[in-house]
C-alpha cells in the first residue's frame, strides 16, 4: 500500500486508524477515498456507491474525527450528530461499527428505532450523548413527545438516501432535516440519484462535493451471475440443493409469507434457515440475524426489506427465488455477496410466465447473465455452489402468544432448549464447519456443551465449497411471524410474474 493511498495520508486521525487496522482494515475503498479528504475539511458532501462500496466508514470517520476535534460535555437530549438510516438492521450495524471507533475518543452513540420500547431509548437520550443513528419514525416521536433536541446538531448523515424514498420517508426526513442547524455540515449517500434524493440535495446541502464510486450501475467484476429457467415443480427441489451447499446463503422472496413459508420449507429438509420480514418483531428479528451472523442457521430467506444494509462475511450466494420487481433492487439484494473484494455467485430463478420480466430486468441493470435450462440433478447447481449438500437439520420455530405458552418443540419463550436435553424429534449430532471437510456428525449424543448444538442428523460427508463460516446441527429456537404447521417441502410455489408485486 503507498502512503498516498493509506486513511492517514487522507487525514484520518491515527485513534481512528489503529483501530481500523486492528480490524485488518488498511486500505481505503474507491468511495472513502474520494469522499474522505472532503468530508474531514467539513465540507458537504454527496457520495454515490453501490451497496458494500464502503460508505459507512466514509461517512463514520469524519464524524469522529470531526467531533474529537471540538470536543464537548454531553447534554441532556442535545446530540451533537445524527446519522439517519432507513431500516433497523441498518441502524443498529452502522452503531455497531461505529461504538469501537468512537470508544478511544470518548464518544458515545444511541440507536433509536420503532419496534422496541422506547424507554431506554429516552433514558440514554436524556443522560446526553454524542451521536444519534436513527430511523426516522421513532426519531419524530421522541422529538414531538420533548425526549430529544436537534438544535445542537453540527454533522448529519443521511444513509442510503434513495431507499428512503423507496420507502416513503422523504416527509419525515425533510421535517427532520429543517429542526437541524442550517450551518450544520450535511452528507448525503446513496447508490442512485432519483428525484426524491435530488429535492434533498438541493433543499439541505451547500454546495456539495459530489464523488462518485462504484455505482449501482456498475456490476462487481468477482459477482458471476446466473438465470436458471425451472419448471415451477422444480423450483422448491433446485432451491433445497443450492441452500444445502457449503457456505452462508442468502435467498430473497417476494412476499413476507412467502420468505415464512420458503423457511419453514428448508428447515423441515434439514438445512437451517432463519426468516427476515416486516411481520417479526424486533427481538426475533435481532435473533435471526443472531443465528445467521453466528453460523447457527446457514441460510437467511428475505424480502427486501434485507437487501439494504445487512452485512454478514462470507455470504457466497445470492438467490432470487422470485425475481424483484425493479433493477435496482435486484442489484442491492445482490450486494450481499462479493463484497469487500470477495467473490461470489447469483442465481436468479425464473420460471416460464417470467422469462420476459427476467430479461428487461438484468439488461436494466447491466448484467448479462448465463441462462440455463435446469433441474435439481443438473450439475450446474455443482459448479455455482460446490460442496457435499448438507443436511443437518432445520432450527425449530416458535412464536408465542403469551408468557409461558410453549413453542412447538422447543423449550418456552422461544429460548434455546435447555442444556441436555434434544429438541422433539430431532436426533443429536455435530457437523463440521461448513466449506471445510469434516467429519461424520455423532449421533445420540445429549446434553452438548452449547445448547446450540444437538439437534440434526450429522454431516452426510466433507468438501470443500463457497466461503464458508461455522455450523452446528441446531437445537435453537428462532422466532417465526406466527405459529403453525412446518408445511411439507412440496408446499412452495412460484406462480407469479416477476414484477406483479413489491416486496415487504
Amino acid at each position: 500500500m503507498s502512503a498516498d493511498t493509506s486513511f492517514a495520508h487522507l487525514g484520518v486521525p491515527a485513534a481512528l486508524t489503529d483501530v481500523l487496522a486492528a480490524a485488518g482494515i488498511t486500505t481505503p475503498t474507491p468511495i472513502q477515498a474520494a469522499t474522505l479528504p472532503d468530508s474531514l475539511s467539513g465540507r458537504d458532501v454527496l457520495g454515490r456507491g453501490r451497496t458494500g462500496s464502503g460508505k459507512t466508514y466514509a461517512f463514520l470517520l469524519p464524524l469522529l474525527a470531526r467531533l474529537s476535534q471540538h470536543p464537548r460535555p454531553r447534554q441532556a437530549k442535545r446530540p451533537r450528530a445524527l446519522v439517519l438510516a432507513p431500516t433497523r438492521e441498518l441502524a443498529t450495524q452502522i452503531d455497531a461499527a461505529l461504538a469501537p471507533l468512537a470508544r478511544p475518543l470518548g464518544l458515545t452513540s444511541q440507536t433509536i428505532f420503532g419496534g422496541v420500547g422506547q424507554n431506554p431509548q429516552v433514558t440514554a437520550l436524556r443522560r446526553g450523548v454524542d451521536v444519534v443513528v436513527a430511523c426516522p419514525g421513532r426519531l419524530e416521536d421522541l422529538i414531538t413527545q420533548g425526549h430529544v433536541s436537534l438544535d445542537a446538531i453540527e454533522i448529519t448523515v443521511l444513509d442510503e438516501a434513495d431507499h428512503m424514498a423507496d420507502l416513503g420517508f422523504l416527509p419525515g426526513v425533510r421535517r427532520i432535516m429543517e429542526r437541524t442547524p442550517r450551518e450544520g455540515q450535511r452528507m448525503l449517500f446513496s447508490a442512485t440519484l432519483d428525484a426524491g434524493v435530488n429535492v434533498l440535495v438541493k433543499r439541505f446541502l451547500s454546495s456539495p462535493v459530489t464523488h462518485e464510486a462504484d455505482s449501482a450501475q456498475s456490476p462487481v467484476g468477482t459477482m458471476s451471475h446466473h438465470v436458471f429457467h425451472v419448471h415451477h415443480d422444480d423450483r422448491l427441489p433446485v432451491l433445497l440443493d443450492l441452500a444445502a451447499a457449503p457456505g452462508r446463503t442468502v435467498v430473497f422472496t417476494r412476499t413476507k409469507h412467502g420468505a415464512k413459508k420458503l423457511a419453514k420449507q428448508l428447515n423441515a429438509s434439514g438445512i437451517p434457515a432463519v426468516e427476515l420480514h416486516g411481520n417479526l418483531s424486533q427481538n426475533a428479528r435481532t435473533r435471526n440475524m443472531d443465528a445467521f451472523h453466528g453460523g447457527i442457521a446457514s441460510t437467511l430467506v428475505a424480502t427486501d426489506i434485507a437487501a439494504r444494509g445487512i452485512h454478514v462475511d462470507d455470504v457466497g450466494l445470492v438467490v432470487h427465488a422470485d425475481p424483484p420487481v425493479e433493477h435496482k433492487a435486484y442489484l442491492h439484494r445482490s450486494g450481499r455477496t462479493a463484497r469487500a473484494g470477495a467473490a461470489g455467485t447469483v442465481v436468479t430463478l425464473m420460471t416460464a410466465d417470467q422469462v420476459a420480466d427476467v430479461r428487461d430486468l438484468t439488461r436494466k441493470a447491466g448484467i448479462k447473465p448465463t441462462t440455463t435450462r435446469v433441474n435439481a440433478s443438473h450439475p450446474l447447481l455443482r459448479e455455482v455452489a460446490p460442496g457435499e449438500r448438507d443436511f443437518p437439520g432445520g432450527v425449530a420455530f416458535a412464536e408465542p402468544s403469551s408468557a409461558g405458552q410453549q413453542g412447538r418443540g422447543a423449550a418456552r419463550g422461544g429460548r434455546p432448549a435447555p442444556r441436555g436435553q434434544k429438541a422433539p424429534g430431532a436426533q443429536a449430532g455435530t457437523k463440521g464447519p461448513r466449506g471445510q471437510g469434516g467429519q461424520a456428525g455423532t449421533r445420540g449424543q445429549r446434553g452438548a456443551a452449547d445448547p446450540r448444538v444437538g439437534a440434526g442428523a450429522g454431516r452426510r460427508s466433507g468438501g470443500g465449497g463457497r466461503g464458508g463460516s461455522p455450523k452446528s446441527g441446531s437445537a435453537a429456537v428462532y422466532s417465526t411471524s406466527t405459529g403453525g404447521s412446518s408445511g411439507g417441502a412440496a408446499g412452495f410455489s412460484s406462480r407469479s410474474r416477476a414484477g406483479s408485486g413489491r416486496a415487504r
